[in-house]
């Protein structure tokens, strides 16, 4: 998978380990943001809550994630990656652990925050140790594992969460994660404590790569985080509702934690899927491929039985993550490796910002118009993406052809 391109400072080995410590760390946190899903309807049941609430809960573990990122990175840069990465996790668990012990909704608001000020360290700081540890030109292999990597904890944690509702209450499955929590974040800091690669340390790119490439690739970078907004938005306010648009069609809580799992295994099939059709046929064709299909699947849900709504949920899963596939991949490319770390922590603040509104927005949405008519609002507005796909395809164009003057 051309993984064996760590730089000369650094040994194979500890490339790797970081690569996997970092998957490791997507794994977890990408999953216990994601088991949100399966707890949100049952959190609605139990303390009364409408759509609006139930979309302000999740805007809040993913907006105060959201915008932590950066200033996560900064941390990382002064006290060290392994320090902040495993405080992080710790926080991402006892959010989970006090939710647990809830007793309404401002307890369980206080536990999202803390969970989302603990996963706000994991995208930024594990990409960047990823990316710092194989460089510039050998990281796009080793990202694309490590962004797969998320999607296997969003089809594990969830779903084995569901099972974990057949045998006994939600808090008792909360506590259970945020004990596995916690034992990840002392495996984090064990692993990465001899580890070469650390945001503290001081990251000398090549000459080549910082200068004027980095003008000419800024309007390419807004054009791609404008895309990735929309996108996250789109997914997170599809997640957010989807198992409640399930329950109108009788589904039950283990049911729809197995709909999840279908849903993210379609996803994590998506991201390698749409990584190669990009290679082949191109971001914009890519792009415009997925979102479409992303549009029309959304719209067939709501009238469809629920046997048949889960059937097509797979193929939902491709073309609802195929997108960020190609986005994520894109950053390396338009951004020079002095400012990589940052625009990694700007583009996770722009996506996951969005992720946070989203579920809020369409929530009062819901209460206005019902689930049902909020899907195709959901489908319908991620068609605005394709003009702007067209826009940076352009971008990269100009960029690449102003590189090659430059090397001429």
């Amino acid at each position: 998978m051309g993984l064996r391109s760590a730089p000369r400072s650094m040994g194979e080995g500890e490339a790797r380990r970081t690569l996997w410590v970092a998957c490791g760390a997507h794994i977890l946190h990408d999953g216990l943001t994601d088991v949100l899903y399966v707890l949100l309807p049952l959190w609605q049941a139990e303390f009364g809550l409408d759509y609006s609430a139930v979309g302000a809960l999740r805007s809040l573990c993913t907006a105060t994630m959201a915008g932590l990122q950066v200033p996560a990175a900064a941390l990382a840069r002064r006290i060290g990656s392994p320090l902040v990465l495993a405080t992080g996790t710790v926080l991402a668990a006892a959010g989970y652990l006090l939710a647990g012990v809830s007793s309404g909704f401002v307890i369980l608001a206080a536990a999202l925050i803390l969970a989302g000020v603990g996963s706000s360290t994991q995208h930024p700081i594990a990409s960047s140790l990823v990316a710092q540890a194989y460089g510039a030109e050998g990281s796009r292999a080793p990202l694309a594992t490590y962004n797969f990597a998320g999607d296997l904890g969003k089809m594990a944690l969830p779903s084995g969460t569901a099972a974990l509702l057949l045998l006994m209450p939600w808090r008792s499955a909360a506590l259970i994660l945020g004990s596995i929590g916690i034992a990840a974040a002392l495996a984090t800091a064990l692993l990465l404590r001899h580890s070469g690669t650390d945001l503290s340390k001081p990251l000398r790119p090549p000459e080549s790569a910082v200068g004027d490439r980095a003008h000419t690739t800024r309007g390419g970078f807004t054009l791609l985080l404008t895309i990735g907004i929309i996108d996250s938005a789109t997914r997170m306010g599809f997640l957010t509702f989807l198992p409640f648009l399930l329950k109108t069609k009788g589904a039950s809580a283990p049911t729809v934690g197995f709909a999840l799992a279908l849903i993210f295994a379609g996803g994590a099939a998506g991201k390698l899927i749409c990584g190669l059709l990009g290679a082949r046929i191109g971001m914009l064709a890519t792009v415009i491929a997925t979102e479409a299909a992303t549009s029309l699947g959304i719209a067939m849900l709501p009238p469809l039985p629920l046997g048949a709504a889960l059937a097509i949920l797979p193929a939902i899963g491709i073309a609802l993550n195929g997108t960020s596939s190609v986005l994520y991949g894109t950053v390396p490319e338009l951004t020079p490796a002095d400012r990589r770390q940052r625009a990694f922590g700007l583009f996770y603040t722009g996506t996951i910002g969005a992720g946070a509104l989203a579920p809020a927005l369409y929530g009062l949405f819901g209460d206005l118009l019902g689930i049902p008519a909020t899907m195709l609002l959901i489908g319908a507005l991620v068609l605005t993406t394709v003009p702007l796909a067209w826009r940076l395809n352009g971008s990269i164009k100009d960029a690449a052809v102003a590189a090659t003057a430059r090397l001429g």
